[in-house]
């Protein structure tokens, strides 16, 4: 199933502003979250990943990145910080926006198609702070063995050409720049971590592909364009009512990783997805299973594995799931594409 992707407008100098702001909080470790994302439910407390050091200072935004017009919002005026319990507090007559306005808010087994506009963009708040206790996160992972070919290329500054395949979520779902898709920001940094080597990306998904729709499409996608190092994400659309069956979307991957060994040099990285919105009326609830098929065919095949759905799951245990939806059902909002971010880059390429 095809889901819109709703950016909002861009402000004047945006792309400078990204590239200053991506290449900050890309370098910063855990010591430091930048643009944590919450949505305030009138004041009811909003929770924080990890604990905030009440000794450094905390700031909230309106916007993932800062632009001349971002709000910056005010301790005591917009909101109150509970730090031993790691939430955050929207005041009465508070600017940050209130989530129960939104159209899907409280709505349970809801169908998307029903509210005309729908999304969360606009309704995030946005956290800077220092972890209490700095946070073992991403889950480390890092797979030498299956990378060797790509790390030897970009060491001797070769020319490295990734294609990212999947669906809407690697398309770049709701993210609302560019450079603030996940694939995007890895490449930055390894770019910036093999400053010789020639590195691009092509984005080759489509939004509401399943795996069947991806092998149909593999060879103009991605065969076709002669990669050395493909991402493979699929799942969400797989998981959903009417969509494929485990055992097919277990072999399907199988098929796509055997297709791209057997046309090309490339090597491959299989992703999992991230739990999408419980209270959405066509999932069936069951992305761990997905995720477990996933890890499966990538220890099957011999090829790296991406754990987007634990280390998911691992950060949001004390969130709502809206805090990190750009879409409020199955696409990542711009923090959410920093998850995915982060554990590529725990891969250790």
């Amino acid at each position: 199933m095809k889901l819109p992707c709703m950016l909002p407008g861009i402000a004047t100098g945006a792309v400078l502003l990204l590239a200053s702001c991506a290449t900050s909080s890309d370098r910063t470790s855990l010591r430091q979250i930048s643009g944590e994302s919450v949505v305030c439910v009138g004041e009811e407390p909003a929770a924080l990943a990890w604990l905030p050091d009440p000794r450094r200072p905390l700031r909230v935004r309106s916007t993932y990145l800062q632009f001349a017009d971002t709000i910056d919002y005010a301790e005591g005026r917009d909101y109150a910080v509970d730090y031993e319990q790691g939430r955050l507090r929207r005041m009465p007559g508070s600017r940050i926006p209130d989530f129960r306005t939104n159209m899907l808010f409280a709505k349970e087994d809801f169908d998307h198609n029903a509210f005309p506009g729908f999304g969360n963009t606009g309704f995030f708040a946005f956290v800077d702070y220092t972890p209490l206790t700095p946070p073992v996160w991403p889950m480390p992972s890092p797979q030498p063995d299956w990378l060797e070919r790509t790390r030897t290329k970009l060491a001797g500054g070769e020319p490295v050409k990734i294609v990212a395949f999947g669906d809407s979520i690697t398309a770049g779902g709701d993210a609302t720049l560019p450079g603030l898709i996940f694939w995007n920001r890895w490449a930055d940094e390894l770019k910036r971590k093999y400053p010789t080597a020639t590195i691009t990306v092509k984005n080759g998904a489509t939004g509401g592909d399943s795996t069947v729709q991806g092998l149909a499409r593999l060879q103009a996608k991605v065969l076709d364009e002669s990669p050395d190092l493909v991402l493979v994400g699929f799942g969400m659309n797989d998981h959903n009512q009417g969509g494929v069956p485990i055992p097919r979307f277990e072999k399907n991957l199988k098929e796509l990783v055997t297709r791209i060994r057997q046309h090309t040099s490339a090597e491959g990285i299989l992703f999992s997805a991230f739990p999408p919105n419980p209270r959405w009326k066509f999932g069936t609830r069951r992305m761990a299973e997905y995720a477990a098929a996933t890890e499966r065919t990538a220890r099957a095949v011999s090829c790296a594995y991406a754990d987007v759905f634990g280390n998911w799951r691992a950060l949001a245990a004390r969130k709502q799931p809206e805090d990190l939806l750009g879409n409020n059902i199955n696409h990542p909002n711009d923090f959410g594409h920093w998850i995915y971010y982060r554990v590529l880059s725990s891969l250790g390429l």
